[in-house]
């Protein structure tokens, strides 16, 4: 037994979390930052796209430049967040594992499962129970088959006659009739896009 106690002894769950929590919200708020700065710089690269002023290019590039040093090293924390908050969950997986462990532990029923051969008998007669339970299932399903196979569907009931046949074809042609002009409406808006985009 080791003279002082591991700090690990003290931990609550809860401060975990906390710090878990903490961690996840420094990561999204890096990352809301890296999104905000990577448009930006996608409206200054249109912007120096479309400049003629070679001054204003250059204090375009020099903005861009610094802006993507911005990101990199903001990538580069959220990814040791990442990996931190990562060790953490994993801290308290453990810690929710030694609990449940240690409750399953103290149940009194767990006693009985350290008696191997009262367990095989037990396991034995239960499986006995579940075959002849499920012996009287399929013979019941063996017979209903039997006598269902001589069984044929009354044409007059279920059949299709004419006129359900006509209806079918109707459907099926108005079917084919709305797919038709899905497809024309779609054709229209999609070169009605493209005008506008000439404009």
């Amino acid at each position: 037994m080791w003279p002082f106690k591991s700090k690990y002894d003290k931990l609550k769950r809860e401060d975990v979390v906390n710090a878990i929590c903490n961690l996840e919200k420094q990561e999204n708020d890096l990352e809301e930052a890296i999104e905000e700065r990577a448009r930006a710089i996608e409206e200054l690269l249109q912007k120096g796209r479309r400049e003629t002023n070679r001054e204003l290019k250059l204090f375009y590039a020099k903005k861009i430049t610094s802006m993507r040093e911005e990101n990199q090293t903001d990538v580069r924390r959220a990814m040791y967040l990442m990996y931190n908050t990562k060790l953490l969950k994993k801290l308290k997986n453990t810690i929710d594992d030694n609990e449940f462990f240690m409750r399953t532990g103290k149940v009194s029923l767990g006693n009985l499962l350290s008696d191997q051969k009262g367990l095989a008998q037990f396991l034995n007669k239960a499986l006995n129970t579940k075959v002849r339970s499920e012996q009287v299932l399929t013979d019941a399903d063996d017979t209903w088959n039997e006598v269902q196979s001589g069984y044929e569907e009354n044409e007059r009931i279920y059949g299709v006659n004419e006129d359900d046949d006509k209806l079918l074809a109707m459907f099926e042609t108005g079917e084919q009739l709305d797919s038709e002009m899905g497809a024309d409406a779609e054709g229209e808006s999609k070169k009605a896009l493209s005008e506008d985009d000439k404009n």
